[in-house]
């Protein structure tokens, strides 16, 4: 009996020994529930669109045909064939007719011949085909008297002719003339290297004919500044 009475005690206190009475436990229970309801959210606000990529401003470089044209905007390459094919778009030419570019220079000046880099303020002058000559050659000593270069698109060209030399002699062969054909031999997609090779090969005191083809209305500048050349 004891027992049973203080298990119903036991179940009618407080931690601190003092009776519950049914309103104080129905309290309890419903301040529980209230405690454990999960009160609504906000909705979520709108995600705003994701901003676009950043994009980088085109550069716009001019250009003009060496031989007088008007001017052109180009934009958009990356290498020398690139930089051709957008210069001969803007005067309606084939890139095959362009020899060569300077730079700030309408004039054949190899010492403003275009190299691996242009600058924002550099004004391009494109040297597209002109006259196309044959010129017979005999060697009379090992070396030729020329300096050999090209443009980076399969054309070789003359960058410098050493005075009083074999090709100094000649007269009509001038610096910025393209090395189109070694004996009827077309040598256009050779490297400057290569070029340089073959005319090395040719024998003492034989002739042999170059076929040249000089810039449009071009004027010669002899200079000693390559990036990529030959001696002969």
């Amino acid at each position: 009996m004891q027992k049973d009475l203080g298990k119903k005690c036991e179940d009618g206190l407080m931690e601190d020994g003092d009776a519950m009475s049914p309103q104080t436990q129905d309290s309890k229970s419903l301040t529980g529930e209230e405690e454990s309801s999960v009160l609504p959210s906000a909705p979520p606000l709108p995600t705003s669109p994701p901003s676009p990529p950043c994009q980088r401003p085109k550069l716009i470089f001019h250009t003009q045909l060496a031989h007088g044209s008007p001017t052109g905007r180009i934009h958009g390459f990356t290498n020398v064939k690139e930089l051709y094919a957008k210069i001969a778009e803007v005067f309606n030419i084939s890139p095959s007719e362009i020899l060569f570019c300077t730079l700030n220079s309408h004039k054949v000046d190899m010492q403003k011949l275009l190299g691996g880099q242009i600058g924002l303020e550099d004004f391009i002058f494109a040297h597209v085909r002109g006259e196309t000559k044959e010129v017979e050659v005999t060697k009379t000593e090992d070396a030729l008297g020329l300096t050999i270069t090209d443009n980076g698109a399969g054309y070789a060209f003359i960058k410098r002719i050493k005075e009083g030399s074999t090709i100094d002699r000649l007269k009509n062969v001038c610096v910025g003339d393209h090395i189109e054909a070694i004996n009827d031999q077309s040598i256009v997609g050779c490297r400057h290297y290569e070029v340089a090779k073959m005319l090395k090969e040719q024998p003492r005191g034989e002739p042999f004919t170059l076929r040249l083809v000089g810039p449009k209305k071009a004027f010669g500048v002899k200079d000693s500044n390559a990036i990529e050349m030959e001696q002969l």
